[in-house]
C-alpha cells in the first residue's frame, strides 16, 4: 500500500484502461467510472492482501472487461465493441493515402458488421491493445487454444469480407466497364 507505487499504477494504466473501456462501451462517462471503479477495486484488494500476484496489467484488463460485463447486464443493453472513433481519432488521416483511408474504412466496417462480438474483442485485445495469446485468454475467461482459433476465424472473416468487397468494387467500377468498350471499337 506504498502511495508512491499506487500513484505510479494509476499512471501507467489509468488512460490505456480508459481507452480500451471506450472501445467496448463507447460511453465516455460510462469508461471513466468502470476505470474507478477497477482502480478503487484494485485498492480494496490489495488492502485486504489479496491483490494480483503475477501480472498486474493482465489483472486490471480483465477488471475491466468483468466490470463492463457487468455494466451491460445491469443495464440491459448489449456492449458495443466497435473501434471506430477511437481509432479514428489515432490516426492522422492527412499521412494516408487516399487506398489506406478506404481499405482502413472497409476493415473497420467489416469489424462492426462481419465479426462475432468474441471475435471483435480478440481482435482488439490482440491487435490493439497487444496482449499475448495468453493474456488475452485470461481476459475474456477462455483457454488459449479457444482464442486461436477466434482469432484465425475473424481475420478468415476480415479477409473474406475484404475480398469479396475488392471484387464488387473492380466489377461495378465505371472505368472498367468502359475499357472493354474503348477496345472492342
Amino acid at each position: 500500500m506504498n502511495q508512491d507505487a499506487l500513484v505510479k499504477i494509476f499512471d501507467r494504466y489509468a488512460s490505456a484502461l480508459y481507452k480500451y473501456a471506450f472501445r467496448l462501451c463507447r460511453d465516455r462517462v460510462t469508461a471513466d467510472q468502470i476505470v474507478g471503479d477497477v482502480f478503487a477495486k484494485l485498492l480494496d484488494q490489495l488492502a485486504s492482501g489479496n491483490g494480483p500476484t503475477a501480472n498486474l496489467r493482465s489483472y486490471l484488463y480483465e477488471s475491466t472487461y468483468h466490470r463492463l460485463v457487468d455494466e451491460a447486464r445491469y443495464s440491459q443493453r448489449r456492449v458495443s465493441l466497435e473501434v471506430t472513433d477511437w481509432f479514428q481519432q489515432g490516426v492522422d488521416s492527412s499521412l494516408l493515402r487516399l487506398e489506406d483511408q478506404i481499405l482502413f474504412e472497409q476493415i473497420l466496417l467489416s469489424m462492426r458488421t462481419e465479426l462475432t462480438d468474441d471475435q471483435r474483442h480478440v481482435i482488439i485485445l490482440r491487435f490493439l491493445e497487444e496482449f499475448s495469446l495468453r493474456e488475452t485468454a485470461a481476459i475474456i475467461g477462455k483457454k488459449v487454444d479457444h482464442v486461436k482459433v477466434i482469432q484465425l476465424r475473424a481475420i478468415a472473416a476480415l479477409r473474406k469480407c475484404l475480398d469479396a468487397r475488392g471484387r464488387k468494387k473492380t466489377v461495378s467500377s465505371p472505368r472498367i466497364r468502359r475499357v472493354p468498350k474503348t477496345l472492342g471499337a
